[in-house]
């Protein structure tokens, strides 16, 4: 049971799974509670997804995909913020990067990415320098130290997740496996 009085298990979002619970419905009260604070998703802008149903309970997904991301967030990050990790991790992979590129990648203001690769430079992960073609502009490249720290990081949470994945039955291995495309593809769509 919520704070809200709504029982944990029920959300506004939520949509048929063909499969029926034991539990009594919420009452008007408690649906109208849970609605206001997480409205159902919009299909459109200012259409609500009312008569679109989806045979997985979007709300529980949210709430299971970020209650796992804050688990395995909770091991060291060589002392870094996710932000910051965030910020690493797209220099690893993508290269040199402009500062205004790599602002656009992260989707934050230029002078929120100044101040995270200012930290990252101190730390001796990240290194600046004009770029070559345009000497307003800067790059900034991941330094091999950079590189050992997010390979650390990357380890340390695999091995995390393992251990967590070890937890569970054959079945629910297997229907995870299962739905690894949909949830590449998921992460990929932001």
């Amino acid at each position: 049971m919520l704070a809200s009085g709504v029982p944990a298990a029920t959300y506004s979002a939520s949509v048929s799974t063909g499969i029926s619970s034991t539990a009594a419905p919420p009452t008007a009260a408690q649906v109208r509670a849970a609605e206001a604070a997480d409205p159902p998703p919009l299909t459109e802008p200012g259409q609500v997804a009312a008569d679109r149903e989806l045979a997985i309970d979007a709300a529980r997904l949210r709430v299971a995909v970020l209650r796992l991301s804050r688990r395995l967030r909770k091991h060291d990050l060589a002392g870094l913020t996710p932000s910051q990790l965030s910020t690493l991790a797209s220099v690893g992979h993508a290269g040199p990067v402009r500062l205004g590129d790599l602002a656009s990648a992260e989707r934050i203001a230029p002078s929120t990415l100044t101040r995270l690769v200012n930290v990252l430079e101190d730390r001796g992960y990240l290194l600046r320098q004009p770029a070559p073609d345009d000497a307003r502009a800067y790059l900034v490249t991941i330094t091999s130290s950079g590189k050992d720290a997010l390979e650390r990081i990357r380890q340390e949470a695999t091995s995390l997740l393992t251990d967590i994945l070890l937890t569970l039955p054959a079945d629910q291995l297997a229907a995870l496996d299962a739905a690894l495309p949909a949830l590449e593809q998921l992460a990929g769509s932001g």
